[in-house]
């Protein structure tokens, strides 16, 4: 992939804020930086609590009629959506490598899998029922109806800058419920791309609306308690998510939590040990290991153990590791300095203890 090919892609990611169906610029912006090279790629708005306020302003006035907008129109928006992203997958995939520093077929992969939540929605949006029958007492009649929640937050991780931002919107959107949505500061550019081929779709001004700032927990506050608001949801740490939680309780918000993860490797004696070594490379380095879902431990029968390690070594001593952006790479950079610190002083506990 050549520089100028990810220089042209960069040019056309906007960098403000989205609010109310126009892109604007603020006084303060801050860098995203390729993991991979320590380059910064961008330059993009850095958002304070007043804009985070402004970008609700927008979604509670666009609320009434976009939840009054027919369900086949708001079907054939997502679903015109999804297109664009068929249409501009390859810029998505390099996009996200650049800023996440993922290989770009698993880059690739997650256009696949975030595209078909776009397309999923957009046949559901059709589909939202209700019940009509007479009460258990036999007198009257009864009609449930289902409709849109209302303004809705929405927080996204980083290590999955595109499936993340498309699994939250699109079921928002096709139940017609209007967005905020807070990328996250180390990979917000898929999220500022994908929002300009929802426009591109057709979505009205408000609909949906994005603010990227550097102090996510003071910007994001006034969001949250803001009685207007009706719907919380974020994916990432189990730390954070309790205290989003408790901010959220004040208003009785309903919440959606993706939180954390815990994931045990198991390996019993009676094994198939090519299966068993594949999986357990699946699950460890999918994503360069940057996944809640990513296997944190394992745990091995005696009696395999050692050929177990001996294979698992073998496969991993192959891999080719570099940019993301390189032929044949399968191992990308961790995303920042944070997480290197924290891989090595996992690898300094396990040699300490004998490994």
């Amino acid at each position: 992939m050549s520089r100028e090919t990810e220089q042209a892609l960069l040019a056309q990611v906007p960098t403000g804020l989205f609010i109310g169906g126009e892109w604007i610029t603020t006084g303060a912006t801050f860098p995203v930086k390729d993991p991979a090279t320590g380059d910064t790629l961008l330059e993009i708005a850095d958002a304070g609590p007043d804009d985070a306020v402004r970008a609700l302003d927008a979604a509670v006035a666009a609320q009434e009629e976009w939840a009054a907008t027919p369900p086949r129109t708001r079907s054939d928006i997502l679903r015109r959506a999804f297109d664009l992203v068929q249409e501009h997958r390859e810029d998505l995939a390099l996009l996200m490598t650049l800023e996440m520093g993922k290989p770009l077929a698993e880059a690739r992969g997650e256009v696949t899998y975030g595209g078909e939540f776009l397309r999923w929605f957009s046949e559901e949006a059709v589909r939202i029922a209700g019940r009509y029958g007479l009460n258990p007492e036999g007198t009257g009649r009864m009609v449930v109806s289902q409709r849109p929640v209302g303004p809705s937050f929405f927080i996204t991780p980083w290590n999955f800058p595109f499936a993340m931002a498309t699994r939250k919107i699109a079921p928002a959107l096709a139940a017609g419920c209007t967005v905020v949505i807070k990328p996250p500061e180390l990979t917000p550019l898929t999220t500022l791309y994908f929002v300009k081929l929802l426009v591109e779709a057709g979505l009205p001004a408000g609909v949906v609306n994005v603010f990227t700032t550097t102090r996510s927990s003071g910007t994001s506050a006034p969001v949250i308690a803001d009685p207007r608001l009706r719907k919380l949801s974020f994916t990432g740490s189990t730390e954070v998510g309790r205290k989003l939680i408790s901010q959220a309780a004040e208003g009785v918000l309903r919440v959606s939590m993706e939180l954390g993860g815990n994931a045990p490797f198991v390996v019993f004696d009676d094994a198939d040990l090519d299966k068993a070594v594949e999986g357990a490379l699946q699950a460890k380095f999918r994503n360069i290991g940057q996944a809640c879902t990513a296997a944190n431990r394992f745990i091995v029968h005696e009696s395999v153990a050692e050929e177990f390690a001996r294979r698992v070594t073998e496969r991993v001593d192959a891999m080719k590791i570099g940019r993301g952006t390189e032929d044949g790479v399968q191992i990308g950079p961790l995303i920042d300095d944070k997480a290197v610190a924290k891989a090595d002083e996992l690898v300094q506990d396990a040699v300490s203890r004998g490994a």
